[in-house]
Order: C-alpha cells, then sequence, then structure tokens
C-alpha cells in the first residue's frame, strides 16, 4: 500500500507524483487537442467561440468508492474518460482486493494529491487467523495452516494493544517499497528473500468488534476477526493482520478491507464509479463533464488549516515572496498574527484564501515565514 503505502500492495509502482498520462490519440499526436476557440460552421467558415467553454475538465476533487478487482490506477484511467483529461490522480492506492474511498484529484487538484496523502487513513478488514500467506492477504498462496480454535478473547486483545499506538512495522514484501532501487514485488517475483526494514507508523485506533470462528476451504479450523482501524499513512493493514496471528501463533492474513477515510473524506461522499458514469451520462455536476467535483477551493478548506489573508499580503504570495505567518496552535482556533484564520496542527501545510474567498495557495511555516508547496492562482 503505497503512499499511502497503506494496507496495499501496489500493482503498479507508486511514487509521489501520481498524475496518471493518457495515451496518445490513434494516429499519433499527444491526445489531447489545442483549443483555438474556433470551429468550421456548415459552409466552411470558421466561427469563434469562447476557449474552453463547453467541454473544460474541472479542477477538484472526485471521492470515488473503489470496487473489487480494480486497481487504483484502473480508477484513474477511467475517470480519465469521463474528466476528459489527462491531469488525474489519486491520493494513495487500494489494493485490488480492497474496496472504499479512493480520493482523485482532477487538472490542478492533482498538486493537492501528495499532500492528501499523508493524512491519517480509516479502514474495517476482516483477518483470518489461522493461515498465512505470502502476500499477507487472501490474493496470495497459503504458505502456512494451524487450527486456530478456542484462542482466548483476552489473548486477541493483548496482541492488538500491542499493534496500537506508535509502533515499528515491517511492510509486506510483496509491497512498492523500493530496495537499492528496486521495487519489492518485483524481487520477490525474481525468487528473491527479501528484508525490508521495519519504519515507524502510528496505529491510533484497533479495534475488535467480533469473532467467528468457522472452517476455511482446505478445512483448517480458522477464527475470523472483525476489526476497524485508524492509522497514520505508511500503515500496511496486512502487515497488522500478519503480525498479530505471527503473535498469536497461529499465523494470520488480511481476507478483507474497506477504506471508509481519507482525512477529511468518507464513504457518505464517494460514488461508485458506476454512479459517476451516470452522472456523466446524465450531464449532472461539472459544466461539460456530469461530473460531481468537489470544488478545489472546498476541498483544500476541509483537509488543510485555513488562513485568510489580506490583498496586500496576496499579492506579494502571488509574487513569491515569503510573508510572516501565524502559528496555528491547533487548539482553540486563535492567531498570532494579523489575517490568521482557524486553528490547526502545527507543521502542517496550509491553505491560504484571498480576502474574496479565492483558494491562492499551500504553505507551510518556515521559520516564521511562509513557504509555497503549491500555488493556485
Amino acid at each position: 500500500m503505497k503512499h499511502e503505502h497503506t494496507s496495499e500492495r501496489a500493482a503498479a509502482p507508486a511514487g509521489g507524483d501520481s498524475t496518471v498520462p493518457v495515451p496518445a490519440a490513434a494516429g499519433g499526436g499527444t491526445g489531447r487537442r489545442k483549443n483555438t476557440g474556433q470551429r468550421r460552421g456548415g459552409n466552411g467558415t470558421k466561427r469563434v467561440e469562447p476557449s474552453g467553454a463547453k467541454h473544460a475538465a474541472p479542477d477538484g476533487l472526485v471521492i470515488v468508492d473503489k470496487p473489487a478487482g480494480f486497481t487504483s490506477h484502473d480508477v484513474v484511467a477511467k475517470m480519465r474518460g469521463m474528466a476528459r483529461t489527462r491531469r488525474v490522480g489519486h491520493a494513495g492506492t487500494l489494493d485490488p482486493m480492497a474496496t472504499g474511498v479512493l480520493v482523485l484529484g482532477i487538472e490542478r487538484a492533482t498538486k493537492l494529491l501528495g499532500h492528501l496523502a499523508l493524512t491519517e487513513k480509516e479502514y474495517v478488514g476482516t483477518i483470518r487467523l489461522g493461515q498465512t500467506t505470502v502476500t499477507d492477504d487472501a490474493e496470495g498462496e497459503i504458505t502456512a495452516s494451524k487450527a486456530a480454535h478456542g484462542i482466548a478473547r483476552e489473548d486477541i486483545d493483548a496482541g492488538i494493544a500491542g499493534l496500537s499506538g506508535a509502533i515499528m512495522q515491517i511492510p509486506s514484501k510483496v509491497s512498492a517499497i523500493k530496495i537499492d532501487g528496486k521495487r519489492s514485488y518485483s524481487r520477490v517475483r525474481d525468487g528473491e528473500d527479501v528484508e525490508i526494514p521495519a519504519r515507524p507508523v502510528t496505529v491510533s485506533s484497533f479495534v475488535l468488534h467480533s469473532a467467528h470462528e468457522t472452517e476455511a476451504a482446505d478445512g483448517t479450523p480458522v477464527t475470523d476477526l472483525l476489526v476497524s482501524v485508524e492509522c497514520s499513512s505508511g500503515t500496511y493493514i496486512r502487515a497488522l493482520a500478519r503480525d498479530l496471528g505471527e503473535g498469536l501463533g497461529v499465523g494470520g492474513h488480511l481476507t478483507a478491507l474497506r477504506r471508509t477515510r481519507v482525512g477529511p473524506y468518507k464513504l457518505d461522499r464517494a460514488r461508485t464509479l458506476e454512479q459517476l458514469q451516470a452522472a456523466v451520462n446524465g450531464g449532472e455536476g461539472a459544466e461539460g463533464t456530469g461530473l460531481p467535483v468537489m470544488p478545489i477551493g472546498d476541498a483544500a478548506a476541509a483537509a488543510f488549516v485555513r488562513w485568510d489573508v489580506t490583498q496586500a499580503q496576496a499579492r506579494l504570495l502571488a509574487n513569491g515572496v515569503r510573508i510572516a505567518m501565524p502559528l496555528f496552535d491547533g487548539t482553540d482556533g486563535s492567531d498570532d498574527a494579523e489575517g490568521a484564520g482557524t486553528g490547526g496542527r502545527v507543521g502542517g501545510p496550509v491553505a491560504v484564501f484571498g480576502p474574496d474567498g479565492t483558494f491562492l495557495a499551500l504553505v507551510e511555516n518556515q521559520g516564521g515565514k511562509a513557504k509555497s508547496l503549491a500555488v493556485f492562482v
């Protein structure tokens, strides 16, 4: 799960820039027609229309409820067609097996994605105790089985407690993490014995909702655990399943996973691909596409600390000047400089808005000055 790396084995290399290019149109070219603002009339003469007025791709986020069996890049490819643009990316991958919230950015909103990918995520999943797999989830070959009936609830609770909070986690070997410049999953496929160093992650909540004893397809007595997890970016949920089973002495792997939240974006805002396509076909939403897009300013205000600046400050920021900015303490919403907005976490990105409400930039506090991370004007 790369980041996210959260809980996912990447089906394709995942990196910092998740924008996916559109293949060139048949017959050559770039796949995008230059908009000259002119069209041929019925008599062959040219008539001038406003440039990009009809089919301009919208700037903003689309929250998708990813179906099982699709890679994150499959979903991006679908969105390219719906939005009629090559500039589409995602904020953190989901394994093909997993479903749920996948945040896509269109056009200028792709510049938000790297920062959104670093936010906390929430999952609901099923862990099977009694079997291990090569991938630590149900898509991999079973490597060991051991009867897992009769495990005491207090032992399970203790195992979960040991995997909560700030922990060191060894990511799944079949993952997109690079080892000496080569993806770990590629090394595993080539038959290498991969060793990935542990890294710090935070599991802020790991809750067991139910435990059900059953029998696996091969007859192994197993116990299925329904759990929910809130965690930092970079956490592998299938690694939690693996480590819980190992700690209980019976092995374990992830059999189902649904992401219910990425930062402030929850399932109640997500739409399936079928719903999105129906909106496009019906002409709903953003002009020219029908897509129900969350405007880029709304998306930034929901995900980051907000700072409202004066016209003079906005002008300086637009010219690359590092102006003094407040220290947002994230407690009472107070500020220590004119033009500050609401409080938020220290050190995180801050969304800057002009006096007319226009989203201007993402910045961070560097020595009391606003350093631009991404500019949108």
